[in-house]
């Protein structure tokens, strides 16, 4: 099969890494995935290392803070690490997931041939689970291929039951995660609670995810500036969930507690 897929390298280093380990989060629930890699990438200051371009894209562009048109963009980053106690990274970062399920398929082989490549030997995926309130101490659960690598994340703050708890993994965060099977590479996905709104961005539910991941590789990340931007952001949804419920009250032209959450969730 023919891939649907452009790859272009960004850079003409070639750096040699360490144990590396994939991580990867896109859009989803909450945004949660995405908020923690880009946190990791900017943080981490992390290099960008591959583009993905494909007519699987949406058709959609974005408008930028110049006031001009972007393209969507999926990007590998790397970050290597003087310490080699620590892995080095690949973070696979963007605005979207591929729009249907033979892209998102193809699309993470192209990403486990990367992986392959510079020999990672443990995928790291990221999402929410999205909740019908906004949780104020958000769980982070883990399902993956390896039970023995499972049991390395029971030990750094996930929760121990999956199983009858969380559903179905949809998208790259699934998919990525059972094609490494399929291909030799173990992996883990964690899944943060969050809220299920489609407005709502997940701060919280990235903070716990980071908290994981920082607890696991001791990545020294500044989590202060997580939690500055959690105020920033709780005081704006606040701000907005009013607005949001009075606009629907004067549509509905019902004052009720039962319809105005109704119309917001759904």
């Amino acid at each position: 099969m023919n891939s649907c897929w452009e790859v272009t390298k960004e850079t003409k280093e070639n750096p040699s890494f360490n144990r590396p380990i994939l991580i990867a989060g896109l859009p989803g629930i909450g945004n949660v995935g995405k908020i923690s890699v880009d946190f990791l990438v900017e943080e981490l200051k992390a290099k960008k290392m591959y583009s993905f371009f494909s007519y699987k894209f949406p058709h959609t562009v974005f408008i930028n803070n110049k006031h001009l048109i972007e393209m969507p963009k999926l990007e590998i980053y790397y970050k290597t690490f003087k310490d080699k106690k620590t892995p080095d990274l690949l973070i696979l970062t963007g605005d979207i997931q591929p729009v249907d399920e033979e892209s998102c398929y193809s699309f993470c082989e192209e990403v486990l041939k990367i992986a392959k490549k510079h020999n990672c030997n443990e995928i790291i995926t990221t999402g929410g689970i999205g909740l019908a309130k906004v949780p104020e101490k958000p769980k982070v659960y883990c399902t993956g291929n390896n039970l023995e690598l499972r049991k390395k994340y029971l030990q750094k703050g996930v929760e121990k039951e999956i199983y009858g708890v969380v559903g179905p993994v949809m998208g790259v965060s699934g998919i990525l995660i059972g094609l490494g099977q399929l291909r030799g590479i173990k992996g883990v996905t964690l899944l943060a609670e969050t809220f299920g709104h489609p407005m709502y961005l997940g701060m919280k539910g990235a903070t716990a995810l980071l908290n994981v991941l920082n607890n696991m590789f001791h990545f020294r990340l500044d989590l202060k500036k997580m939690n500055k931007e959690i105020l920033r952001m709780e005081k704006e949804v606040m701000r907005r969930n009013k607005e949001w419920s009075e606009l629907g009250r004067k549509k509905t032209g019902s004052d009720s507690e039962e319809d105005e959450e109704t119309n917001y969730i759904g």
